[in-house]
């Protein structure tokens, strides 16, 4: 049952990182890439109907350490607790952008949330990759296990490369989703900016697992999860510039996940490195609830979980169609007199908001 619960908590992170990675990136990246206001509307609305179901497996993970090891929640999480107020600043106001950018037609307001977006859907991913990078690297932790260092503790350079390695996997993550969700202009710009960003992060791919693998000291020869991020990470360089637009992306979904895997891989059996004393170190052991908790808590995954995989599946079915521009042109065009004051000529080919069945954008 412990074995199978930390098994679970992986899964969990990475279903997060897999399917959030992307919307992080796309939070960055969707001013670059939208070029206008239309553009812009057009790059939100590709993750609009997803992204908040896909943070659920963030909470989620969160709730299955404190239930399944309350031990590693208590250290891990009051050790984190300003990096984690930071954390979920970055989430609220990145999640407040995207409701928020649409509800009133002046510029400054719309360019406002748009740097929260960005700056949101950038902090996350790094504050997430320094918070599991110290993990493997170790922390301040004594006998009692409690946590004895600051928030400037958590700063160290393995863990800090992590998060930036976890940015780059995002950013790359969003060009290539972007480029499978676009159509025209945006197709294009996404398809440059993947061409721009996928070198880079192959190198950091490169980098983080070399270094995870010396931290771990689990031998000279990479392990096959390690190794895996690697070549996945080589094949989306590649693939990004032969233009395989669904292959590149299949190849950062494998990346990002291998990197979370090789992360957990190499952490295994314990949860939580001290630096203090490798006697002092958190285990799956010495912090999991008890069998009666654990068996029930199966119980429940087993039976409600392929719900929640059938219902986001579904979603994501639903969802599945290309996002073009020109949809979202009409109902730009209308907001502008809002913010400039002047008439508007209507678009070539544009649909009138006013009209019944037009287009309109639920997200920004």
């Amino acid at each position: 049952m412990v074995t199978f619960w930390f098994i679970a908590i992986t899964v969990l992170w990475l279903g997060f990182f897999v399917l959030e990675g992307f919307d992080f990136g796309v939070g960055m990246l969707h001013d670059a890439v939208g070029a206008d206001e239309a553009g812009r509307r057009a790059a939100i609305n590709t993750i609009g109907p997803l992204w908040d179901g896909n943070e659920v497996w963030l909470i989620v993970a969160g709730a299955a350490t404190f239930a399944a090891f309350p031990g590693w929640y208590a250290t891990w999480f009051s050790g984190f607790y300003l990096a984690l107020v930071l954390l979920l600043a970055a989430l609220i106001v990145r999640g407040v952008a995207f409701e928020y950018r649409g509800k009133r037609g002046a510029a400054r307001w719309r360019r406002t949330w748009d740097a929260a977006l960005i700056v949101g859907s950038l902090l996350a991913p790094l504050l997430l990759g320094v918070a599991l990078g110290d993990l493997l690297h170790g922390l301040p932790i004594n006998a009692g296990q409690q946590y004895t260092g600051s928030f400037w503790t958590l700063l160290q350079p393995y863990g800090v490369f992590t998060g930036i390695t976890f940015v780059g996997i995002c950013l790359l993550h969003g060009a290539t989703f972007l480029s499978l969700k676009t159509t025209g202009d945006m197709r294009q710009r996404a398809r440059r900016l993947a061409q721009l960003i996928a070198p880079v992060t192959g190198l950091l791919v490169l980098a983080f697992v070399s270094w995870t693998h010396a931290i771990a000291g689990k031998g000279a020869l990479l392990n096959p999860v390690e190794f895996g991020a690697v070549l996945a990470a080589i094949a989306a360089v590649w693939l990004v510039y032969t233009r395989s637009e669904g292959w590149a992306f299949a190849a950062t979904t494998v990346t990002i996940a291998g990197c979370v895997l090789a992360i957990f891989v190499d952490l295994y059996p314990r949860v939580m490195v001290s630096s203090t004393n490798p006697a002092f170190s958190l285990t799956v052991h010495n912090t999991a609830s008890g069998r009666y908790a654990l068996t029930v808590m199966t119980v429940v995954v087993v039976i409600f979980l392929p719900f929640v995989l059938a219902y986001q599946t579904w979603t994501y079915y639903v969802f599945r169609r290309r996002i073009s521009r020109h949809e979202f042109v009409a109902q730009a065009a209308h907001d502008e007199p809002v913010r400039a004051g002047a008439a508007v000529p209507p678009q070539p080919g544009a649909r009138d908001p006013s009209r019944r069945g037009a287009t309109r954008s639920r997200w920004g």
